[in-house]
């Protein structure tokens, strides 16, 4: 049986090593061939088209006859259910089956689409997108009471208004942002190119200027 894994964590600090190992020790003992490995550090909550990893491994199964998309938990698919659903669906139409290790669930079973897994998932995705809105708020709350605690108490927050990077810091650290800018991209292009901030993004207009113009 040929099949592939996806990996996903949401943010840099974390590893998916550890998904990566459950789930090469696991296919091992049956018998499944892993024949790619997809992985990525981004957010759950973005769209299917903001993944690359997801996008690459739907490209590559349609063009090397995959058996199964293996995932250690139904999360790693995505935190957004409308956006893993689609995933499933598309994974469906070409009768691939998708396997989630900690539910041992299967979405194509002997040939067919389990309903109760697809049933089953999508119950999971909805619990996994309320506890991605859980920790959002619950960050929130915590900044909050954070601000209001320094404030009370005189705390000055933010960095030392004696800091600033020098020129050519900026320059350097910003070159690709600069020179996206010098070719004319929008602001939200080089946004969605660099992941810099739109507010960073303006400050470095002034690096693009001829030195008359300045």
């Amino acid at each position: 049986m040929k099949v592939v894994l996806l990996c996903r964590v949401s943010t840099n600090a974390q590893d998916y090593n550890r998904q990566v190992n459950e789930l090469t020790t696991y296919c091992g003992q049956r018998g499944w061939n892993i024949e790619k490995i997809f992985a990525n550090k981004v957010s759950g909550a973005k769209k299917n088209e903001d993944r690359s990893e997801i996008m690459e491994m739907i490209e590559y199964v349609k063009a090397h006859t995959i058996d199964r998309v293996c995932v250690l938990e139904i999360s790693r698919l995505g935190r957004n259910t409308l956006e893993a659903l689609k995933v499933i669906q598309q994974l469906n139409e070409q009768e691939i089956c998708l396997f989630v290790k900690n539910y041992n669930l299967e979405t194509i079973s002997n040939g067919k689409i389990n309903p109760v897994a697809s049933l089953i998932c999508t119950i999971l995705l909805e619990i996994a997108q309320m506890e991605r809105h859980t920790i959002a708020e619950r960050m929130a709350s915590g900044r909050a009471q954070y601000i209001a605690k320094c404030r009370a108490e005189g705390v000055k927050m933010g960095r030392p208004a004696s800091y600033r990077k020098s020129d050519d810091k900026m320059k350097a650290q910003y070159a690709k942002d600069i020179s996206l800018l010098k070719k004319g991209l929008s602001l939200r292009q080089i946004h969605a190119i660099t992941g810099t901030s739109i507010m960073t993004i303006r400050k470095l207009y002034k690096y693009t200027l001829s030195p008359k113009m300045k």
